[in-house]
């Protein structure tokens, strides 16, 4: 004997796709955009407010970051997705002693060169520093 497929049958199949779909679709959303804003996060450098150049924290990189007269003030170095103040012009160097940086929001001052780099969720402009 043949068992055919009601109404019911049907409704309840397309009940559970729907379901299945939709918790998929969640999980993907939640779960993997958690793992992705690890490869997306970036490097902002500022110098007096100024954007300097914006690089990828998935990328290892030294940045010499120059003032206006173009004399190198600073030196960033990003390795291992951290970034680092490896050197800096300033008397107290403590932009150098200050630990490295890893998660969004987090930032490195050196109030004498005017310089802020900060940890972005995503890359807003070019990788390219505007100054290389």
């Amino acid at each position: 004997m043949r068992k055919r497929f009601g109404r019911n049958d049907i409704i309840l199949i397309s009940v559970i796709v729907i379901i299945s779909v939709a918790l998929l679709l969640i999980w993907k959303l939640v779960y993997l955009k958690g793992q992705d804003t690890d490869s997306d996060a970036c490097v902002e450098v500022t110098i007096d407010g100024r954007v300097y150049g914006t690089y990828p924290l998935s990328k290892d990189d030294t940045i010499e970051i120059k003032n206006g007269d173009g004399d190198v003030t600073n030196t960033l170095v990003i390795k291992g997705g951290v970034a680092d103040m490896t050197s800096a012009d300033c008397p107290d160097h403590l932009c150098v002693k200050q630990k490295a940086i890893s998660k969004e929001g987090e930032s490195i001052i050196c109030l004498p060169n005017k310089v802020v780099v900060t940890v972005k969720s995503g890359m807003k402009s070019d990788i390219d520093s505007i100054s290389k």
